[in-house]
């Protein structure tokens, strides 16, 4: 039995390598066949002539460069028919190689989810991936190959518009994250027809961008490179994503998209990725901009030698790379490497069996009207919501409530719920996306009166409404108040120098306090805000971050508890923008402040405490939960041994619950400073009333290891601390343990 086992097993293997070696083949004898001209040609990307996800730039001889072989592939053209149109005329062109379509399909094609930082929210795996393999099902069925997304960057600072992109401040949750989405997109392989390419962005430390302003340079340490920046890339690789892409950013003084370290050391080299590398839009020729390039001929002979394949609309690699490669300045063994990387992923998506096998216009009217996608969607958009304050359990409202008044700008705003970066399908109307008026409609009883008023605008500074508004509530017996920032606030080239409630907003939520009813503030936002007044004096503050398509519903399910809020915080919120760069893993420092009232001579302000508003890993829920007995199951470990520590959680509470259980650890005394804490392991586990689960981690070398002088990562032997909590800063159990040679 075991000798068929392993006969079997070296078929398949034979099998395997055969088939790879049949690609190879295959990629080798096209490109004996290709000029220097056509080679370059599979490195050019161009956009089409829609707005859809950025900029729009127009080029008339577009379609003529296809046919001529001089564009290898597509952004922004979406939809089987109009994607057939152009692999028609890239079917016209002397080699007959298909082109790539990519899009930032970034948290939903028409279904639209939560975005990115608040799926982060859900600090859930299972439903993050559900979410990326729904976007990639429709965009698929829509004639898309490839998606620029996931974002990994970590961000610590939101100002930076893009935070709303990624998955926060932690490297762990980050990585957890960033292997989850690529998963999610890319399914088992690709050619399956109901996946994507993933890419994985933007390469590298984007998210560290000084004064949280977009397209800035950054000043990142070597340490907080690997210990910080990196690992979330690593974790996608290993995912098995197939492209990435470079970001806009200096990293020690040369762009990224330049920069030979990076991308052929560290991505290609010490990682061995097989894929290829983009650039961002026109980053390229932005080298000439950053003063590192003299003009795009030398922009383009940095990208190149660097390794960047792909030139995204910049036109650097379009007029230039023949010319070096002529003149003998770069070799055409590189632009061969970038052209094999390409034409791999083509032949992989089985482009050269069928170029139009994605462009199915059926199959596309099928998975644009699929129920279990938003099914999917209201799933997620109610994980993502954190419960922030419910002081005196005004949450669940109850849906036989005689009179809810409904107050604020969002309240009916729809297209608005998808936030920054959703696909515009122009010629997809508004109605499939759920309003969070018409999702409390749909929820209260008949014998509910529900009123409405908008009181102000979003950035408005008039105050006329607010008398409007204050009639309305005080003819309710509850309100519910929605308010925030517009969805355009937050994402690309969006970054704010403060970040607190825009227009009168606040000052409408001062005017309904003296009303004396109860109010529940829900916050749009696609970052951290800073909204201390509404944080201190009101008690009741839902999170709801811009859920997508189904956000109404999943909203109204959340307010009156048919969805336990489960929700904790990927991002710490800061008190003041002063407070920022904000994050909970930080160093000690020699004079720590030994608690919030401590300022003389230590690192504290005079004039605020230094812990942040809401803390990494914060979320209530309308159930509680006792955490005891923690148990390790040594007191001392080695490092070719692992370590076990468990603990007890239980629901004390009234109602089913879900719970994110958190290990922290911290190495006491290092070569080098370490943080404070680190998360290191998190569960998500759903109680019933009454109901208790013991929740076991598991500590190895590689939790305890961080970043030495010689590239690798290491531990050190020494004393451990073991945290575990509710949050960064609600930390319920403590422990510890020693490390040894």
């Amino acid at each position: 039995m075991k000798k068929r086992i392993s006969l079997l097993f070296l078929l398949l293997s034979v099998s395997g390598i055969s088939q790879q070696k049949s690609i190879d083949q295959k990629i080798n004898e096209l490109l004996a066949k290709m000029t220097l001209e056509e080679k370059v040609g599979q490195l050019n990307q161009y956009t089409g002539d829609n707005t859809v996800t950025g900029p729009l730039t127009i080029n008339p001889n577009k379609k003529e460069e296809i046919k001529a072989g001089k564009i290898g592939s597509m952004l922004n053209i979406l939809g089987s028919e109009y994607t057939r149109q152009y692999q028609e005329l890239a079917m016209q062109s002397r080699l007959k190689i298909p082109l790539l379509f990519g899009l930032d399909v970034i948290h939903g094609y028409k279904t639209t989810f939560p975005i990115p930082l608040a799926e982060a929210a859900s600090w859930d795996m299972a439903a993050i991936e559900l979410s990326a393999r729904v976007a990639a099902r429709e965009s698929a069925a829509s004639g898309i190959h490839w998606t620029f997304a996931p974002m990994v960057d970590i961000a610590r600072d939101p100002r930076w518009g893009r935070v709303m992109e990624g998955a926060g401040e932690d490297t762990y949750l980050g990585s957890k994250i960033a292997y989850a989405r690529v998963k999610g997109f890319q399914g088992n392989k690709l050619g399956d027809l109901n996946s994507v390419m993933a890419c994985a962005k933007h390469f590298l430390a984007y998210g560290a961008a000084i004064g949280g302003r977009d397209y800035n340079s950054t000043d990142i340490s070597e340490r907080a490179l690997w210990e910080t920046y990196l690992p979330p890339f690593k974790a996608a690789l290993d995912a098995g994503a197939a492209t990435f892409m470079n970001s806009f950013n200096d990293i020690n003084g040369i762009p990224a998209t330049g920069n030979r370290r990076i991308q052929r050391d560290i991505l290609k080299g010490k990682w061995n990725f097989q894929g290829f590398v983009v650039s961002d839009w026109g980053s390229i020729g932005e080298m000439v901009n950053h003063g590192y390039s003299q003009d795009k001929k030398a922009a383009a002979y940095s990208a190149i030698t660097a390794g960047s394949d792909m030139d995204m609309e910049s036109n650097s690699y379009r007029y230039n790379l023949e010319q070096l490669v002529k003149e003998g300045k770069v070799s055409e063994s590189l632009i061969d490497d970038a052209v094999k990387r390409i034409l791999r992923k083509k032949f992989e998506l089985g482009l050269f069996d069928d170029p139009y096998r994605y462009s199915d216009a059926k199959r596309q009217q099928k998975e644009l009207n699929n129920p279990e996608n938003t099914k999917a969607a209201r799933e997620v958009a109610a994980k993502s919501i954190v419960l922030l304050k419910n002081e005196k359990n005004v949450l669940p409202l109850s849906k036989d409530a005689k009179t809810i008044a409904f107050i604020g700008p969002m309240v009916k705003l729809k297209r608005a719920n998808h936030g920054f970066w959703a696909v515009d399908l122009k010629d997809v109307d508004s109605t499939y996306i759920v309003s969070q008026w018409e999702g409390m409609q749909r929820k209260v009883g008949k014998n509910t009166r529900l009123l409405y008023a908008k009181g102000c605008g979003i950035t408005d500074t008039s105050k006329a409404g607010f008398k409007e508004a204050v009639d309305v509530a005080n003819q309710a017996d509850v309100v519910v108040l929605s308010v925030g920032e517009r969805p355009d606030m937050s994402g690309e080239a969006k970054s704010r120098s403060t970040i607190n409630l825009p227009g009168v907003q606040e000052d409408l939520i001062k005017e309904l306090q003296k009303t004396g009813k109860p109010i529940v503030v829900l916050v749009n936002a696609g970052r951290p805000l800073v909204f201390n007044w509404t944080a201190d004096n009101m008690p009741t503050i839902v999170y709801t971050w811009w859920l997508g398509s189904e956000a109404g519903n999943a909203i109204a399910d959340v307010l009156f508890g048919d969805y336990n809020p489960s929700g904790k915080l990927p991002m710490s919120f800061p008190r003041a923008e002063g407070q920022i760069p904000i994050y909970y893993n930080h160093m000690s420092t020699g004079r720590p402040a030994k608690n919030e009232d401590d300022k003389m001579y230590v690192s504290a302000y005079i004039d605020l405490q230094n812990s942040p508003k809401f803390p990494f890993g914060y979320g209530l829920s309308y159930t509680s939960f006792k955490y005891s007995d923690m148990v390790m199951s040594k007191s001392k470990m080695s490092k070719n041994e692992t370590l076990e520590v468990s603990v007890t959680v239980a629901n004390t509470g009234k109602v089913a619950g879900e719970e994110v259980v958190q290990l922290y650890l911290r190495d006491k005394f290092a070569s080098v400073v370490r943080p404070v804490k680190e998360l290191k392991g998190f569960q998500k586990i759903k109680l019933a009333p009454g109901e208790s689960k013991t929740v076991a981690f598991v500590i190895d070398n590689e939790k305890l290891s961080f970043y030495h002088e010689d590239l690798e990562f290491k531990s050190e032997a020494g004393e451990f601390d073991v945290m575990i909590g509710s949050s960064s800063e609600d930390i319920r159990c403590k422990g510890g343990f020693e490390l040894i040679d």
